[in-house]
């Protein structure tokens, strides 16, 4: 069966990242960029930085910072209609995962019409968005680099998975230089986040030779830097090297999509508004002892590139030591130790579990779950 590789067009990493990308912007033609991004990023003085480079390219921005740290519905309404209302020819996403996501949801609207809704599921729209320039200031979630984008529902409290080509950006762009100033529970969080990423592509049945090289590496350079990056930001060496771990699990992920650890991830996050991040952490160990039950091998190559000498152990011993490895790793960053100190009820965990099974991300799980089954492993991780 033939494999499909999404990835942008043009992908800028390292310091000066920012500089070189607003020169192809230039190049490109653009006029009038909408820049999404939200309020700490503002206070932060980094959206001025990057109005400042555009016009000294003669290139307008208008700035929407309207987006929440789990992207709503109308978060994508609000900066569509300033989109549209500024005739603005192309879209800077300057952020996180989350301001990511809303400008691809707007982007996609703005080309596709309709509502950011009608696009929920697989490959829906049937236009490319309106072209997305993707600046990321964390290292985590590899939005600016992928074909994913999530939007809660706020009507029906769950976290819609858009999983279209058309959102892909254009361009991505990773500069350690806007990451310096993240603080440790967010850095922690977004490592982890692409810790899971690079994981869970690694054991989905969708997984090819390209998507595990990225994935092994990737795991490699986040057991190898992300503690250094949480304790010492200002660590111009760490932030890079986490860069570039979060960019490989993302093309890891983009083409072997994920698990039930994001489709389970996506309900807490809708229902509770909780950190996407820190969510995927704390089922991250219970999803993958579910799995090791098909897939010990490929849990034990996990603990190989997480530092483990597995050269004696059974595929088995393997993978129980990965998830010993996952869970020291999220204890030294400082992740909670379980989900009940989230505000997480087992009274919703039924709740959580039908609305899990019907997220696309668990459709490449190496072992399909039953409803009894997702509610045990929610329940494991309270």
């Amino acid at each position: 069966m033939a494999t499909k590789f999404f990835i942008p067009s043009v992908n800028i990493l390292g310091q000066d990242a920012v500089t070189e990308a607003i020169a192809d912007i230039k190049t490109l033609g653009f006029k009038k960029a909408l820049i999404v991004t939200d309020k700490p990023l503002v206070e932060m003085g980094l959206v001025e930085q990057v109005v400042s480079k555009l016009a000294s390219s003669d290139i307008a921005a208008i700035v929407f910072d309207g987006v929440q740290p789990n992207p709503t519905t109308a978060n994508v309404a609000s900066g569509l209609a300033l989109l549209e209302s500024n005739h603005c020819d192309f879209v800077i996403s300057l952020g996180g995962g989350s301001p990511h996501d809303c400008a691809k949801g707007i982007a996609l609207v703005a080309t596709n019409g309709g509502h950011i809704k009608d696009y929920e599921g697989l490959d829906v729209s049937t236009k490319p968005q309106l072209p997305l320039v993707a600046i990321n200031t964390t290292a985590g979630t590899a939005s600016e680099m992928t074909r994913f984008c999530i939007i809660t529902d706020e009507q029906r409290h769950i976290k819609m998975a858009i999983v279209d080509k058309h959102t892909t950006p254009l361009l991505s762009v990773n500069d350690p230089e806007l990451m310096r100033l993240k603080p440790a529970g967010l850095t922690a969080a977004t490592g982890m986040d692409a810790l899971t990423h690079a994981i869970e592509a690694y054991v989905s049945t969708a997984a090819n030779p390209i998507t595990d090289a990225c994935a092994i590496k990737a795991i490699e350079l986040i057991k190898g830097h992300l503690v250094e990056a949480v304790d010492n930001g200002q660590n111009i060496q760490a932030r890079d090297q986490m860069a570039y771990a979060q960019f490989l699990a993302g093309m890891a992920f983009n083409n072997a999509s994920l698990g039930y650890v994001h489709a389970m991830a996506h309900q807490l996050g809708g229902f509770y508004d909780l950190p996407h991040g820190v969510c995927n952490a704390l089922l991250l160990p219970h999803v993958q002892a579910y799995n090791a039950q098909v897939v010990p091998a490929r849990l034990k190559d996990v603990a190989q590139a997480m530092g483990v000498d597995v050269s004696a152990m059974s595929d088995t011993d393997g993978a129980n030591a990965a998830l010993e490895a996952i869970k020291a790793l999220s204890s030294a960053v400082k992740i909670p130790e379980n989900l009940t100190q989230l505000g997480v009820k087992a009274e919703d965990i039924p709740t959580l579990a039908d609305n899990a099974l019907k997220d696309a991300c668990g459709l490449t799980n190496p072992k399909q779950a039953t409803h009894e089954e997702i509610c045990q492993i929610f329940s494991n991780a309270l």
